[in-house]
């Protein structure tokens, strides 16, 4: 029976891991915290590990565990940043990842984000929650449905964004270097100026793809939208220069900001650090500006489908490996 250990698995996690591991009869062994230095040992024997992306997959604890028996090393994320894939080809690794999950879990916190924003909800329950009932100025919005969105990068992810933000009556466009026959029936493409004129919301689902779009949403990009525009990013943060987007907000520029993603999110994400102020003065800065700026800490495939697929399509990744000695998510 292959040993896999599987990191960063979280309490509300464990039961998905067992009952998907019924049909694939591995000896599983779940960690809680990321790989690590420290815990890095756990896995020692082991023949596979399962990693997520705020996990150690470094030239370190890859030596030490190809020293003690590690052939295969699964990803269950779409992107793998934080796999040395050098050290996985030194190695001589198989290594694999998960090609996609449901790109509902992104697009409904898009949506979620985009509508707090819009309607103000963070703000007026925080109000009502210290007994404030009275409804003020900040409070007053447009419907969805007299708004203009649009949707940058419509892939799986931002044509289902697409499709819940027009099933909610807004008009929704796109810019997109490929434009599938399956958007252009749901959405008007443009060109970006063109874009960011009309937009009153603007949703990011863009790869980020270094060297090409690195900062992409900076102060020239924030000058061409809207006055009082929603932004929303759940893609990846590189795309984002946040001290451009924390100008927009202080200058009133930009009506609002929300996301899941940030670069470095690293330094925040994941931990305890209430009541300490943080490091980074750009993401305290950030934080201090709610509730124009509501942040998640990267949490959009948290959800039972997106979990769900992510196992499975690692689980089999194994077994591809096994059985096959190659996988078709491989990717070293």
């Amino acid at each position: 029976m292959v040993k896999l250990v599987c990191y960063g698995v979280r309490e509300t996690e464990v039961p998905y891991f067992e009952e998907i591991n019924k049909k694939f009869g591995y000896d599983i062994k779940l960690v809680t915290l990321g790989l690590n230095h420290e815990n890095v040992k756990e896995a020692i024997g082991a023949e596979a590990v399962m990693v997520r992306g705020n996990c150690m997959a470094d030239r370190q604890n890859l030596e030490l565990l190809k020293a003690n028996g590690l052939k295969y090393l699964l990803t269950r994320t779409v992107g793998f940043d934080h796999v040395d894939l050098e050290a996985v080809k030194d190695l001589d690794l198989k290594c694999a990842r998960v090609p996609g999950y449901s790109p509902n879990a992104i697009s409904e916190l898009a949506v979620s984000l985009a509508m707090m924003l819009l309607r103000h909800t963070a703000y007026t329950v925080n109000k009502t929650r210290e007994k404030n009932f009275t409804v003020d100025a900040f409070m007053f919005s447009k419907e969805i449905r007299n708004c203009t969105v649009a949707v940058l990068g419509a892939g799986r992810i931002g044509l289902t964004t697409a499709k819940l933000f027009k099933g909610l009556g807004a008009r929704v466009i796109a810019y997109d270097v490929y434009q599938s026959d399956a958007a252009k029936e749901v959405v008007e493409f443009m060109e970006l100026d063109e874009l960011l004129k009309q937009a009153d919301i603007i949703s990011v689902h863009m790869p980020y793809i270094k060297g090409v779009n690195y900062h992409m949403i900076n102060d020239e990009f924030i000058g061409k939208m809207k006055d009082g525009a929603i932004l929303v990013n759940t893609a990846r943060g590189e795309v984002q220069d946040i001290e451009a987007i924390v100008r927009g907000i202080e200058s009133g520029k930009l009506g609002g900001f929300g996301t899941d993603v940030l670069e470095g999110e690293s330094q925040i994400f994941f931990k305890d650090l209430k009541n300490q102020e943080l490091s980074n003065e750009v993401f305290e800065k950030l934080i201090s500006l709610y509730p124009k700026v509501l942040l998640t800490p990267h949490m959009g495939s948290y959800t039972d489908e997106a979990l769900s697929n992510m196992i499975e399509f690692s689980y089999e990744n194994l077994r591809d490996y096994l059985n096959e000695g190659t996988c078709k998510n491989s990717i070293a």
